[in-house]
């Protein structure tokens, strides 16, 4: 396999093996082979060797070019792993070096050679044969599974061989000792990952970010678990690629990280874990943008493994696994139940006390949890006032330089433009030349300050994207954080206020209620038990399932919706962007390509204007016919990368435009 970017690369080559490097020549290592134009040469990875003789390789009767070089003797791309990254390249119409980048962290040579020490002290080479081969028999149970907050017949289940579960996490926080508390979840992922882990297996646990690693490994180490690998993103290099060689010895190790661990090369696999799959951080940005869940599926059909994704809000991904029958539904027993008030389902809903940001009711929940400790305050953006608008015609407020939106960083700062960083000096609104701004909206920042003012004495901590808090303690205080971001308190906070609700329902999103239910709902997850939690200005069904926590049911509802309006997960599709001709040949030549049956399985969107000149098209297609519009979609691309200038225009000097096409499947924030 050769590591390049090019379409029309991705394919195994044959290459002849000269006698000198045949000692070091295995599958998986990382080789150097000549490319035929102009002396070059490319690197890439053995994939399989066999044993021709002279007569060279199968189907091809002149001489094969020899390896140029094995650059390491360490096999870093298992065979296990190799079949998941051509499996999930043909899916999503990729280059399966694409994947393999992703698996496989950049060479460091002092690290290797500690590696291959230790392995020579230890007295072998990793073994990677068994992670390789399928089980030719069903491995027995686990001999014991407890988890706490769970009923010993769910956790009979998931202790069964190759066992596929959707965990529904206790919705409170775990206190571990004195200094550590951990939200539920991290306990439960733990006692999984022991029980596994005592029966000599593997374990790979995949997170969205490092907050939830900190609270996992805690939770580990407090069951007992030492065997610990992570691969982190935030890793230094070196360090990275030291750990991903441990997780290549052999030996059955617990590895946890972001995304890209869930190809870490263990052996013996034996429990998958993905944490709260519908956080956008579990979706790969890069080129076939993978998302974890399709990666664990596909490793646990391939691998045997037991699989498990376990979440506060269920996705519509999960949900259609669930009413699939394919993933087994696990609920906390006895069920546990937050207390959740919805201040637009009271009463006195309307009245203007209770209308406010901050409504009547959520002040007196503040005031008394604060006797006790800390309180937190989840708010939709982050800064101070992010966004600016006209005071008389509520126009949002542009520079005058750029015509970029206008800003307030902090409490004496004055008004600047997002983008070129202008003051507003002497700004009249372009619209009714008004001079005076107001807060269109209100970020963190602003926020802090309110209630600094309102709270008098109390600490008030801020935590977005600028301010990195991790935990606080269980002193009195006011945490003001963006989703995502919220510390951890020790015991747990005392009560929790859900800010600008209706402001994040406001979103473009096909994902936008799902999304806002599990950013509530991991929120209210790091409460002490029988805290309250205030959500504000958000009624309705929303509203009614988390205050009864059953957001299943809306999970269940979005996904009977997107079912009538074939959108995802309840078909599959395909974004096409490229230029106008480049995109209409390929949806033509797409319909040529599938029989007529295939065809009338599909439907298509567009195209439709994109940026920068380029226009998008969105195929929609069922599942039954996947592998074949993947494939199609594969090919097209490589047409198109491949199309060359004619022979009058490479006399005239012509050169074309790079390829014009790019695929992209399964993306579900199309709206965006």
């Amino acid at each position: 396999m050769l590591e390049s970017p090019l379409p029309q690369l991705d394919r195994l080559f044959d290459y002849r093996v000269p006698e000198a490097l045949a000692a070091a020549a295995a599958p998986g290592v990382r080789v150097k082979v000549p490319l035929r134009s102009a002396g070059r040469s490319a690197r890439g990875y053995i994939v399989e060797l066999e044993d021709r003789g002279e007569e060279g390789a199968a189907g091809y009767e002149g001489a094969l070019s020899d390896l140029d070089e094995v650059v390491s003797p360490v096999p870093v791309l298992t065979p296990e792993v190799w079949a998941l990254a051509r499996r999930l390249a043909d899916r999503a119409a990729g280059s399966a070096c694409d994947i393999v980048r992703l698996a496989v962290p950049p060479r460091f040579v002092r690290v290797e050679k500690q590696f291959m020490a230790r392995q020579a002290a230890a007295g072998g080479e990793p073994e990677d044969d068994d992670a390789a081969a399928p089980a030719e028999a069903p491995e027995p149970a686990l001999p014991a599974v407890a988890l706490a907050g769970y009923s010993a017949s769910d956790a009979a289940h998931l202790a069964e061989p190759g066992a596929r579960a959707a965990i529904a996490a206790v919705a409170t926080v775990a206190v571990l000792d004195e200094q550590t508390t951990v939200g539920h979840w991290a306990l439960t992922v733990a006692e999984l990952a022991a029980a596994v882990h005592r029966a000599g297996e593997s374990v790979i646990v995949a997170l969205p970010d490092y907050r939830d690693q900190e609270e996992l490994e805690a939770a580990l180490a407090h069951v007992g678990v030492d065997d610990v690998v992570r691969l982190d993103a935030r890793q230094a290099r070196t360090e990275r690629y030291a750990h991903f060689l441990t997780a290549l010895d052999g030996r059955p190790h617990v590895v946890i990280g972001n995304r890209s661990s869930i190809y870490a090369p263990v052996s013996h696999l034996g429990q998958i874990v993905v944490w709260d799959d519908g956080d956008a951080l579990q979706s790969e940005p890069l080129a076939p943008y993978v998302h974890v869940r399709d990666a664990a599926l596909v490793r646990q059909e391939q691998s045997g493994a037991r699989l498990a994704f376990v979440s506060h809000s269920r996705s519509t991904e999960v949900q259609r696994l669930v009413e699939l029958g394919f993933l087994h539904p696990v609920a906390p027993t006895p069920r546990y139940l937050p207390r959740v008030v919805p201040t637009a389902e009271q009463d006195d809903a309307d009245a203007p006390q209770n209308a406010a940001r901050i409504p009547s009711a959520a002040w007196a929940v503040a005031r008394k949890a604060l006797e006790e400790g800390p309180v937190l305050v989840q708010v939709a953006r982050p800064g101070y006032a992010p966004v600016l608008a006209c005071t008389t015609c509520r126009a949002p407020a542009s520079c005058t330089v750029c015509g970029g939106p206008l800003k307030v960083g902090g409490a004496r700062e004055r008004p600047s433009c997002s983008l070129c960083g202008a003051i507003a000096a002497n700004w009249s609104c372009s619209h009714c030349q008004g001079k005076t701004f107001r807060f269109a909206s209100i970020g963190a920042g602003r926020t802090a300050d309110e209630l600094g003012r309102a709270f008098p004495g109390t600490r008030v901590i801020v935590s977005d994207g600028e301010h990195h808090v991790l935990t606080v303690d269980a002193r009195p205080a006011l945490v003001v954080a963006t989703r995502g971001a919220e510390p951890r308190a020790s015991g747990g906070y005392r009560a929790v206020l859900l800010l600008d609700g209706p402001r994040m329902l406001a979103r473009e999103s096909l994902r936008v209620a799902e999304d806002c239910l599990r950013w509530w709902s991991n929120a209210i997850a790091l409460s002490a038990p029988r805290a309250t939690s205030v959500l504000v200005g958000v009624g309705g069904e929303l509203a009614r399932s988390l205050a009864t926590w059953q957001q299943e049911q809306v999970a269940a509802t979005e996904l009977a919706d997107r079912r009538a309006l074939r959108f995802p997960p309840a078909v599959r599709l395909a974004t096409i962007t490229g230029t106008t001709d480049a995109v209409n040949a390929t949806l033509t030549d797409l319909e040529a390509l599938l029989t007529e049956a295939e065809w009338a399985k599909m439907d298509t969107l567009g195209p439709v204007p994109a940026d920068e000149g380029t226009v998008r098209a969105i195929v929609r297609f069922d599942y039954s016919i996947g592998s074949s519009v993947a494939r199609h979609l594969r090919a097209l691309v490589v047409k198109n990368a491949t199309t060359r200038r004619s022979k009058a225009g490479r006399a005239a000097g012509y050169r074309p435009p790079p390829p014009t096409l790019r695929v992209r499947l399964d993306d579900s924030e199309i709206m965006e």
